[in-house]
């Protein structure tokens, strides 16, 4: 066993415990498969019908059960077993992929059938996430949670980096979609055997009567504290207005020029960024002007979209769209950082819940307005307008909510109410 007291294996002292270890390969495997899988569904689909309104109508499939669901999933994750929980979340996934698989042999051009599934996708999502979260402080003792938090993170963004570069890879060399959904089931089926080897140290669940006050109580915690009330819906609205994911088999194909390996490269390379930083800021924290830091970084993930859009050059998209996924990192750690420092155990799987539902509207339903706008306006103006969308509201988040200009060091007094 490692000795934590060792300056020079104190870094990973979190692998001293057998549980975080078998929790972070399984969340490996499940963010290896989705990311997988992200690759393969957006390729079938616009090969298929070549709209981008279809590829938005993926990110809204799965963000619609994830909008229905996530109150009664993060009380579930407060309520429940969480190991339990993860579990059949992760059965879930692979459900989903072989799903996929099927309709990929029987039914190949059956894109309805594709957003079915995308849509029980989304509900088993809403579930996994405020518990795959609010578990992670009863893996490890609470010396060690910021050396865990550090390391997950990391090990996530390894995940979304190599995820969408296999599946490209596989999808092209396999010619279809077929082999990618076999190895998503496979890989699901992985992160289930690693969960069931999971003991939690603690069992803390919440001893309150279920009632729509303690339903609505994420939603009470985050609106009494306005910086991460600030942090989370700028974060939000960046991301739905400026992402451009849901776009690249538009620019891959008819753009850039280029296939299945090209998009798995147009995917990763936001993980590189955001990998990247993820380092960088672990080995040196942001200590000071916190909120100023945010608000310039996002309007870097604003200008760096905006660069995106106009680039016909598939080394300059990688390259901006490294910086995209580097800008976007930055607003993830202090959101994390803000939401760890304040939440009680107990209301964890709520408060990331609401969480859940701020990234969905920004992700996923960003996917839907990105293949909106497409549609009606092109695909690279609809991408720049979102850029210039991005920059506006940092302009009026910087004036709604002054604790975010004056955050410095995201202490526990900065989140007491105003």
């Amino acid at each position: 066993m490692v000795n934590s007291q060792d300056p020079r294996r104190a870094g990973r002292v979190a692998f001293t415990h057998p549980d975080f270890v078998s929790y972070t390969l399984a969340r490996f495997f499940i963010v290896l498969s989705l990311e997988m899988l992200s690759v393969a569904v957006g390729w079938q689909v616009y090969e298929i019908t070549h709209r981008p309104l279809d590829l938005g109508y993926v990110g809204l499939a799965q963000f619609l059960p994830g909008f229905a669901l996530f109150l009664f999933a993060g009380h579930a994750a407060d309520l429940f077993d969480r190991r339990r929980l993860l579990m059949w979340c992760y059965g879930g996934f692979a459900l989903c992929s072989a799903l996929l698989l099927l309709i990929s042999w029987r039914a190949p051009k059956s894109v309805h059938l594709i957003y079915a599934v995308l849509a029980l996708l989304g509900a088993v999502r809403s579930f996994n996430f405020p518990a795959s979260r609010a578990i992670l402080p009863q893996l490890v003792p609470e010396e060690h949670f910021a050396n865990a938090v550090a390391w997950n993170s990391s090990i996530f963004q390894i995940a979304t980096i190599a995820g969408p570069a296999i599946g490209g890879i596989v999808y092209a060399i396999f010619r279809g979609p077929n082999a990618v959904y076999a190895i998503a089931v496979t890989i699901s089926i992985l992160a289930l055997a690693m969960t069931m080897r999971i003991k939690i140290l603690t069992a803390l669940c919440s001893q309150e009567p279920v009632s729509l006050r303690t339903v609505f109580a994420g939603f009470r915690f985050i609106w009494d504290k306005k910086l991460i009330l600030g942090s989370i819906s700028l974060d939000m609205f960046a991301v739905l207005l400026g992402g451009a994911v849901a776009l690249l088999p538009v620019y891959a194909r008819e753009i850039l020029h280029t296939g299945p390996w090209g998009l798995g490269l147009l995917r990763s390379a936001p993980g590189i960024g955001a990998a990247v930083m993820a380092i960088a800021v672990a080995h040196r924290p942001i200590r000071r002007r916190a909120g100023m830091t945010m608000l310039l970084c996002v309007a870097g993930f604003g200008v760096f979209t905006i660069a995106f859009g106009i680039s016909r050059s598939l080394i300059l998209s990688l390259i901006a769209l490294f910086l995209c996924g580097a800008s976007d990192m930055v607003s993830v750690i202090i959101r994390a950082t803000l939401i760890q420092i304040a939440t009680p155990d107990e209301m964890r799987g709520r408060v990331n819940a609401v969480d859940m539902l701020f990234i969905g509207v920004s992700n996923e339903l960003g996917e839907f307005e990105s293949g909106f706008t497409a549609q009606w306006f092109g695909t690279v103006p609809a991408v720049i307008l979102g850029g210039i969308g991005t920059l506006v509201v940092i302009g009026i988040w910087a004036w709604l909510f002054p604790e975010l200009r004056k955050a410095d060091q995201l202490t526990v007094a900065e989140l007491a109410p105003q």
